[in-house]
């Protein structure tokens, strides 16, 4: 994708193009989101890693404004979340391809730049950025998960964001088409653009410069790979995650043995019950 390193915005964070303080949601009597603080470089991949039912999702929607907040605050490129500031500066894909399957690659990815005031060279530069340029037009019904997600990424890139927040996208993809979407995020901070990724899957935890680690609403640590692996004493990014898990446990919270796949289930099975309040009402929209 060429294109120019995006500028800073008048009034911009300088501790980052997302900062978080004492960021709380409560839904119901249960809390999501339990006051975070944090900041995200700008121009890099962030990695947003926990099990399922951590946060994630929460945490995304509430970086892109579409999450009400209880208390604490969050800012994105210098400005409060969900600013009408914002709706051409972020990205947002979320876990569900949110595209039309009647209208072609092509035909969405321009349908949407529309809505950003973007016409046909910057929807060409967004096909052609995510590899689809030989289903430019193929209806997206007849495409592949892995291409559907795809047209879900060119979709948020074709209005030129300055932040792209990417819910699990490689959730179903091969390791083939994982490596591949990989090397296309890393070409995209390359140009300037932060990408905070979504995953439950630890190895991924490499292909990123930063790391927020969230378990049950917590931020357990802001952390690069290398720093992740020196504290867990460990050179296995999950055996490592599991190591920092137990930690907390000795602070307060409820920790997690540390023995691989039955420590990998005992999260998942202690997430089940939050997973639907976590998941529920998941906006399908891409900014």
């Amino acid at each position: 994708m060429s294109r120019s390193a995006p500028e800073s915005a008048p009034g911009e964070d300088q501790s980052g193009a997302v900062a978080a303080s004492a960021l709380t949601v409560v839904r119901g009597r249960v809390p999501v989101l339990q006051g975070l603080n944090f900041a995200i470089p700008p121009g890099q991949i962030t990695g947003l890693l926990g099990p399922s039912g951590s946060g994630k999702t929460t945490l995304m929607r509430a970086i892109v404004g579409v999450q009400r907040i209880t208390s604490g605050s969050v800012r994105v490129l210098g400005q409060p979340a969900g600013t009408s500031l914002l709706r051409h500066q972020v990205g947002y894909v979320t876990q569900a391809p949110s595209v039309y399957p009647d209208l072609t690659v092509e035909g969405n990815v321009r349908y949407f730049g529309a809505m950003h005031r973007k016409g046909a060279a910057e929807a060409a530069e967004a096909i052609a950025a995510v590899g689809l340029e030989p289903q430019a037009r193929q209806k997206t019904a007849d495409l592949s998960g892995g291409q559907l997600s795809r047209v879900s990424l060119a979709c948020a890139l074709v209005a030129r964001p300055r932040l792209l927040v990417l819910d699990e996208p490689t959730v179903g993809l091969d390791p083939v088409l994982r490596a591949d979407l990989w090397g296309r995020f890393r070409a995209m901070a390359a140009q300037g653009i932060t990408l905070l990724v979504s995953s439950h899957v630890m190895e991924e935890a490499s292909h990123c410069q930063t790391l927020l680690l969230l378990r049950e609403g917590r931020l357990l640590a802001q952390l690069t790979p290398d720093e992740l692996s020196r504290r867990g004493h460990s050179a296995d990014l999950e055996k490592a995650f599991l190591h920092i898990i137990q930690e907390a446990g000795e602070e307060g919270v409820p920790a997690v043995r540390h023995n691989s796949n039955q420590d990998r289930a005992a999260l998942d099975r202690a997430a089940l019950d939050r997973t639907a309040q976590d998941r529920t009402t998941q906006d399908r929209s891409v900014w």
